[in-house]
């Protein structure tokens, strides 16, 4: 059961262009986020679909392949586990992003 203590597998979207980052010892990190969709319907009867948007993060090899062959658009299935970090705006309050570390990325579609 150990293998399946967080857990995450997304199939979706990116929203926009990666973000890469070099970082000093030579390796890099890439940002992007990833949409997916659930489509019902409501009590009327009519088709509602709701989007969810996802912040991934991807290190090393993972984010060379995401920084040479991602972009907007493109589908993706990521594995991965949630991570949750923080951080003080300007204004001294303190913020919080979840976020998936992307352990495998798997390219969909054309």
């Amino acid at each position: 059961m150990n293998a399946l203590r967080n857990r995450v597998q997304l199939i979706g979207n990116l929203g926009n262009d990666p973000e890469i980052i070099n970082l000093d010892g030579g390796g890099k990190l890439a940002k992007f986020a990833i949409a997916t969709n659930e489509t019902y319907k409501n009590a009327k009867g009519e088709k509602v679909t709701d989007t969810q948007w996802h912040n991934v993060v991807a290190w090393g090899k993972t984010a060379e392949i995401v920084e040479n062959y991602l972009n907007k658009g493109k589908e993706v299935a990521v594995e991965g586990k949630l991570t949750t970090r923080s951080y003080e705006t300007k204004e001294g309050e303190k913020r919080y992003i979840t976020e998936i570390r992307c352990n495998e990325l798997l390219m969909l579609g054309k």
